[in-house]
């Protein structure tokens, strides 16, 4: 609440999630969404020529899905990371988001079992770089090096993006076992820990005395759910303490 009295965020900032997807029609979620001011929605054309159809509020770049331009959420993930960082308030629903006052991107590599491709993850960042994103929130994690993700968050560094990253919940080290994209060294990043109500390390969170940065409430978070436009539940994870 003292934060809220300085800011509650701005319009002019737009905040990429990249995973699941996004159920853009949720009752708190849906004020709040970043659209594509150069595509006709639900036109079936490439409007902005991109090479993605009726991208409106983002993008799908899971390989092999028959619309592209469409992001829905149908896992309930990346709904959940949104509603955490910019819910609307006094929207009606159970929540409010850290700045309810900004445009969310809703960026899907995540299928409906939550795995997706890394490639797929660099195409999400290119695109939010391309349209203007802010800050990426990164609420997945691998333990595998990737030089094409590597390379694709350097990029955003040098487009002035903040890379707000999970440190996995394998209830690890990450300065002895990084896990990926948080443990990059990249300046961009910032790295997350998860804790609980009184302020200690949630006991399923990785740490690192170099490779994660700060911690922040990652247990018993409710959010926005995809189910329905005024679905809500409470999960676990540094997932939800990147947001």
């Amino acid at each position: 609440e003292d934060a809220w009295k300085i800011t509650t965020g701005s319009e002019e900032v737009i905040v990429a999630v990249i995973d699941t997807g996004i159920r853009y029609t949720h009752n708190d979620l849906k004020t709040n969404m970043w659209k594509n001011s150069d595509e006709i929605p639900d036109n079936g054309i490439d409007d902005d020529r991109n090479g993605y159809i009726d991208d409106v509020y983002g993008i799908n770049a899971i390989r092999g899905y028959n619309n592209p331009g469409d992001p829905m959420d149908d896992h309930g993930h990346g709904t959940h990371c949104a509603g955490t960082i910019g819910a609307q308030a006094n929207g009606g629903g159970k929540i409010v988001g850290v700045a309810w006052n900004l445009k969310l991107m809703a960026l899907k590599f995540l299928k409906w079992n939550n795995y997706g491709w890394m490639s797929d993850s660099v195409t999400c960042i290119d695109y939010a770089i391309a349209n203007g994103a802010h800050v990426i929130n990164a609420s997945y994690s691998s333990p595998s090096y990737s030089y094409n993700e590597y390379f694709a968050i350097k990029r955003a560094q040098q487009a002035g993006i903040v890379f707000v990253a999970a440190a996995g919940n394998e209830k690890k080290d990450n300065d002895r076992r990084p896990s990926y994209p948080n443990s990059y060294n990249l300046e961009n990043i910032i790295s997350v820990s998860a804790i609980n109500r009184f302020g200690g390390l949630a006991p399923f969170s990785n740490w690192g005395l170099q490779t994660a940065d700060i911690g922040a409430p990652g247990v018993k978070i409710l959010s926005s759910f995809y189910t329905s436009d005024s679905a809500y539940v409470s999960w676990n994870g540094t997932s939800m303490a990147a947001p």
